[in-house]
């Protein structure tokens, strides 16, 4: 047995799933459920800030001329891949996690006040004592139909990669448009506010153990393995 494997990420962290999960021998798809657009934003005062708290590499994909204003501050990045962009950019980076925004937000020592450069649906954050932050938003994510993709969802052997909170709410919502039967599809989530927004109803879910691509997809790696060690069904059944 074998399963379809899908990821619904937006670009181009679509293509850079697809890439690390093939280079893992994963045989998937990639389909773009939403599409990252810029929205207009006004860069505040950059004398006020100490840093650039950023929570994904479409920040400098999205974020136009205003960050021109904001190349002296440093970076606190969540992941590698935002770091990488933020270099590119000609930003220098402070601090790269592993582990989701809040963790990098811990590990900031105070006093700083820092500027968050998000997207419209961006996760809560808690600062620690003697760190300030300001947020703006410079991306949203536009929903796409599921229409294209469908016909991957029928088998019941379906298992979907859900990065997002947006991704897996919307995700959900075009399942149910088209009739598409959640119980007979799986679900692998980057982390359990993203499970959590696909809802119920669903053959499984399962929740990567940090929230990074990594261990994300080593989670895929060995749902894929379970399922192809399990013996297939004598014939006529099911």
């Amino acid at each position: 047995m074998s399963a379809n494997l899908l990821a619904l990420r937006p670009e181009p962290g679509l293509t850079a799933t697809l890439e690390k999960a093939r280079a893992l021998g994963l045989a998937i798809t990639g389909y773009a459920l939403s599409e990252i657009r810029p929205v207009t934003w006004e860069c505040p005062d950059p004398a006020l800030f100490d840093g650039l708290l950023i929570g994904s590499a479409n920040v400098f994909a999205q974020g136009g001329p205003q960050l021109a204003r904001l190349t002296d501050k440093p970076v606190f990045a969540v992941g590698e891949a935002t770091a990488s962009a933020a270099r590119a950019a000609g930003f220098a980076v402070a601090m790269v996690g592993s582990g989701g925004l809040q963790g990098v937000l811990d590990a900031i020592s105070g006093p700083r006040h820092l500027l968050r450069i998000a997207g419209e649906e961006h996760v809560p954050l808690n600062p620690p004592a003697g760190v300030t932050f300001d947020t703006v938003i410079a991306y949203r994510n536009c929903p796409l139909p599921l229409d294209p993709a469908a016909h991957l969802l029928i088998s019941g052997e379906a298992l979907v990669l859900l990065h997002s909170a947006t991704t897996a709410r919307h995700f959900a919502g075009e399942c149910d448009r088209l009739g598409l039967d959640r119980s007979q599809i799986a679900l692998a989530a980057l982390g359990p506010r993203i499970a959590d927004a696909a809802g119920r109803g669903w053959a499984a879910v399962h929740i990567a153990p940090r929230p990074d691509e990594p261990a994300f997809l080593a989670l895929v790696f060995d749902l894929c393995e379970k399922c192809r060690s399990m013996p297939a069904p004598p014939a006529g059944q099911p």
